[in-house]
């Protein structure tokens, strides 16, 4: 995510941070390059000169020319006003004070509006709501057929019928959302591959006559200014809550995060990070700027861990680690605990100077797979006393896994090895939840 833009300004800021002291032509010349860093990431250019203006004008104050470490300093002006250009402080979806809380989703065909509607209904069941998915685009033909696949796959209750008008749909799905018990509706509405009245006059029907508490603008973050563009124009016609961008995992320049906010005075609510219906993240402006700057995310990291984790499972493996009786088994448990929190690039990538290290590695997860392939291979008693596992096992297990017997060997190995290190820990004090799971490492 934003990876050229981060690569680029911590190559900037490493510089000014090198100097003794800070004047103001190196200033001038940080500013010149950091200028050209954001609008190659497609930044509006209108917030670019006001982003340098704002830097500039802190960066030359008396305060910062009087401090110990101009360099740092300087880091946390361009900190503090990325947090700014971003929106400040996170912020959430508005509730209904009388179920159901009704959400509607706008934006351009192909933006990922129902994929999100998915993502949204997994991310508020997980957070104790009871959602319902409304098929509100009457147009595009596969887009009820894959809603329906996504609420189904969810275990999500999609409202659907084979009416043709969108507002009578989102009417009579309020009813059916109340009778279900549901507290939340989420309208997949209609788009189009560019803005037309038509479409807009629909929309404008549907906020008049549904009255939805919040309407969220989805953008393909991967389009850059096009995005804020369209954000633009749906704002002057709908003046909607919050804004969505999807696909930020990709290759995207990441100019729309930047912009957006600036442009449309709206803020960022959400953000899609990966095609599975579980990656999603809530938008914090500040953890955002400290990703763009390489200083990583810990507080993502800790909230990630807090969701995977099962707390009685870290209890009971918390006293196996002081008996040393730590098997393959609970190896086994770790490794789902950690696959629960994403893919292993993104995780590695929210600690600090741990991700800079990782830029341009490929980090494979089809790792997680032959492991899993192999420790499922195996008998029970082998996975709980691993070392009864002789040659002709090693070459059994090596074929009921589509590995090679190097594969398994290297398993166990690595096995053994965490092994003696948790018996060389044992009496240091282990803190379920220190890691995912309570591994100590």
């Amino acid at each position: 995510m934003l990876e050229e833009l981060t690569t680029k300004l911590e190559s900037v800021l490493k510089k000014v941070r090198g100097q003794g002291k800070l004047t103001e032509k190196n200033i001038a010349d940080s500013l010149k390059e950091i200028r050209r860093a954001l609008l190659e990431a497609d930044v509006n250019y209108r917030v670019v000169k006001q982003f340098v203006n704002e830097v500039q004008q802190k960066a030359l104050g008396e305060e910062v020319l009087r401090s110990v470490t101009p360099g740092q300093q300087i880091v946390k002006i361009v900190h503090d006003e990325l947090v700014q250009l971003m929106g400040e402080t996170h912020t959430d979806i508005k509730t209904a004070g009388i179920p159901p809380t009704i959400i509607m989703l706008c934006g351009l065909q192909g933006s990922g509006k129902t994929t999100f509607s998915g993502k949204l209904a997994h991310f508020l069941r997980k957070r104790g709501r009871r959602p319902m998915l409304v098929a509100a685009d009457v147009y595009r033909p596969a887009a009820k057929k894959q809603l329906e696949v996504i609420g189904e796959s969810l275990g999500v209750p999609v409202y659907s019928t084979e009416s043709n008008d969108a507002v009578k749909i989102c009417k009579e799905s309020i009813k059916a959302a109340r009778e279900k018990g549901c507290d939340v509706l989420i309208l997949d509405t209609a788009g189009r591959l560019h803005i037309d009245e038509e479409m807009m006059q629909e929309l404008e029907r549907l906020k008049k006559e549904v009255q939805p508490h919040e309407i969220l603008f989805v953008a393909d973050g991967m389009t850059g200014q096009d995005a804020v563009n369209a954000a633009k124009q749906f704002q002057e016609r709908l003046d909607f809550d919050g804004v969505v961008l999807t696909k930020m995992d990709g290759d995207a320049r990441g100019g729309a995060a930047l912009s957006i906010r600036a442009v449309t005075g709206k803020p960022i609510k959400f953000i899609g990070v990966g095609e599975k219906l579980d990656a999603i993240e809530a938008f914090h402006p500040d953890r955002m700027a400290s990703r763009i700057l390489g200083m990583g995310d810990v507080v993502s990291l800790v909230e990630k861990a807090q969701e995977a984790i099962d707390v009685e499972k870290a209890e009971k493996l918390e006293k196996k680690l002081r008996k040393n009786q730590f098997t393959l088994e609970d190896f086994y448990d770790q490794l789902q605990q950690i696959k629960k929190m994403g893919p292993l690039d993104q995780l590695l990538g929210m600690i600090p100077g741990i991700g800079k290290q990782l830029r341009g590695v490929q980090v494979d997860d089809r790792a997680f797979v032959r492991i899993e392939a192999i420790i499922n291979s195996m008998t029970p008693e082998e996975r709980r006393r691993p070392e009864i596992i002789n040659g002709s096992r090693r070459r059994r297990i090596a074929m009921g896994s589509g590995t090679k017997v190097q594969d398994v060997n290297q398993l166990l190995r690595q096995f053994n090895e965490m092994k003696k290190m948790m018996k060389r820990m044992k009496k240091m004090k282990f803190r379920p939840g220190a890691m995912p799971g309570g591994l100590p490492f």
